[in-house]
């Protein structure tokens, strides 16, 4: 018998965890949908709750010492305390709301290279936290982010990776703890001026905040930097916007003023 209340205390022969959703694909400001299923083991045992927390990968650089780590952005109980008997099977239905400032994981229909994004179903019993189910979680561009990144296409600007970096960007209103760096090799008709450009989406119900960054190349006597650009624009007039005309001029402009571009 003591034998036995030890491996429980362990818990061998416990609940086991299952989250099925109805639909893995989301939008920022969306929602999930599914069923968590709680199976009882072979002894009952009272279950403090059941969570659900969304989480992805995020780059952290620490002085000199960079590193990745798995984070959770936003996390929502599905029910309190009950009683789980032995071989038991609860049910818990649930909708989990996806924070408007989600970072994306698809772009022209194909998983961005870099991205994992995750929903992670977390039970406690007895003050044992097990945290073993975790679902995979497509995130999908809106019509306003859509807008903006087919425009880089038809520039001729080819994805790269993308990347989520744990900071804020200064003098954007951003309410997670980091933000989503899509980067793209450069179109033909710039590529002898810069390396690279980088955009980062901070969005919220009303408007998008787009936040560019051209990495340029260095000449024989000049040092390559970066030059940044800003634009704020609510989801309806975003929509409306020729943005292959607005990113050309801003790109243009920007290397023309340091020379960079005829």
């Amino acid at each position: 018998m003591v034998f036995k209340r030890l491996m429980q205390a362990m818990g061998v022969g416990g609940p086991s965890v299952e989250t099925v959703l109805a639909n893995p694909n989301c939008r920022p400001g969306g929602q999930l949908e599914g069923v968590v299923h709680v199976a009882g083991g072979d002894h009952p045992v009272d279950v403090e709750y059941v969570a659900l927390g969304l989480v992805t990968r995020v780059e952290v650089e620490s002085g000199d010492n960079d590193y990745e780590t798995t984070q959770e952005f936003h996390r929502q109980a599905v029910t309190g305390a009950f009683r789980l008997d032995a071989g038991q099977r609860h049910d818990i239905p649930f909708r989990f709301p996806v924070p408007w400032e989600t970072p994306l994981t698809e772009l022209y229909g194909q998983h961005l290279h870099g991205m994992t994004m995750g929903l992670r179903t977390e039970l406690e019993v007895a003050r044992a936290v097990d945290k073993g189910d975790l679902d995979a979680v497509a995130v999908h561009p809106l019509p306003s982010q859509q807008k903006i990144l087919e425009a880089f296409l038809r520039l001729g600007f080819r994805f790269a990776r993308a990347d989520v970096e744990r900071g804020h960007i200064y003098g954007v209103r951003q309410s997670l703890p980091f933000y989503q760096e899509i980067e793209f090799y450069p179109a033909p008709q710039y590529a002898g001026a810069i390396n690279q450009l980088e955009v980062t989406f901070v969005t919220d119900p009303q408007q998008i905040q787009v936040v560019l960054e051209l990495d340029k190349r260095g000449g024989l006597f000049t040092e390559g930097r970066d030059a940044f650009g800003r634009f704020t624009i609510d989801h309806a007039a975003a929509e409306r916007t020729d943005w292959a005309a607005q990113l050309d001029g801003w790109i243009r402009q920007s290397l023309q003023r340091r020379g960079l571009f005829s």
